[in-house]
């Protein structure tokens, strides 16, 4: 995914986007990868990915014989899935099509039998404007029996307001093994908003040869943060309903002990959102 998809200045991401791929290689990142596919394969195809990123999601649906369609805001971001794509098989290269748009206004006259939004960029959506469009965008895609499928932190509300103004290391990777050159990245929170629910900081990545620090760069970083009661009021708004929830990607049920909230939705059926809205 791209980390600011539909909001803000989507040229901002340049950094991130450089180090996007090798920072999300570690194995805490990929837990999802083979729920998507999953989905895409049952699907049959097209996919449709909203806020493809660099095609971390994107690439393996197509590697597995399934046509996605990817629409990103970030110019930064497709300029490398596009050099990703152009290292494919030719076979891989012709399942995907790349679109530069706006999460929350994207329209193709296509529709899919799968719409997904990979890794929290429905997080980077930081109102509630912005979150009723861009699932309207994702329902307005839908084949009449199609899935919109997307996932989402389970808030940790005593950590929001913690070390603000504090550096904390979170990644470490190997950026050139022949020059012993690694990449450090760090994550300062700098406020959060309660009434918002957002929180905003910046990564920096420091680049080290040996113990020599080389190179320090930063990006911003937004990200709002939902609670399950709101996202069922929001598909009521789009005219979604849960066909499936989890809380994580092993298809846990979703309770107390969740980290994640992975939403399965379809078309709502009119007549039981009316039901659902009345609490029946």
């Amino acid at each position: 995914m791209g980390w600011n998809m539909g909001a803000g200045d989507s040229d901002s991401y340049k950094i991130l986007a450089r180090h996007y791929d090798k920072g999300y290689a570690a194995s805490q990142f990929l837990a999802d990868i083979p729920f998507y596919i999953e989905l895409a394969k049952q699907s049959g195809g097209p996919v449709l990915e909203m806020a493809c990123g660099t095609g971390r999601i994107l690439l393996r649906v197509a590697r597995e014989g399934v046509a996605i369609h990817g629409v990103d805001n970030s110019p930064a971001m497709l300029g490398i899935l596009r050099e990703h794509v152009a290292r494919e098989l030719q076979e891989v290269r012709e399942r995907v099509t790349e679109h530069e748009g706006d999460m929350r206004n994207f329209r193709l006259e296509q529709k899919f039998p799968l719409v997904i939004i990979p890794f929290r960029p429905m997080q980077h959506m930081y109102t509630v404007g912005d979150q009723v469009d861009a699932l309207k965008t994702a329902a307005f895609h839908l084949a009449e029996e199609g899935r919109v499928a997307f996932d989402v932190f389970y808030p940790k509300f005593e950590a929001i307001s913690e070390n603000i103004g504090k550096e904390i290391q979170e990644l470490e990777w190997t950026e050139d093994a022949e020059r012993g050159r690694i990449v450090r990245r760090w994550f300062r929170k700098k406020s959060y908003d309660k009434i918002q629910q957002t929180f905003a900081g910046e990564f920096i990545f420091r680049t080290y040869e040996g113990d020599k620090l080389v190179l320090e760069e930063s990006d911003p970083l937004k990200m709002c943060y939902y609670t399950y009661q709101q996202l069922r009021a929001l598909f009521l708004l789009t005219g979604l309903e849960v066909a499936e929830e989890y809380g994580s990607f092993a298809r846990a049920p979703l309770d107390n002990d969740s980290q994640q909230m992975i939403f399965v939705l379809r078309k709502a059926n009119p007549r039981a959102r009316v039901t659902e809205a009345r609490g029946h």
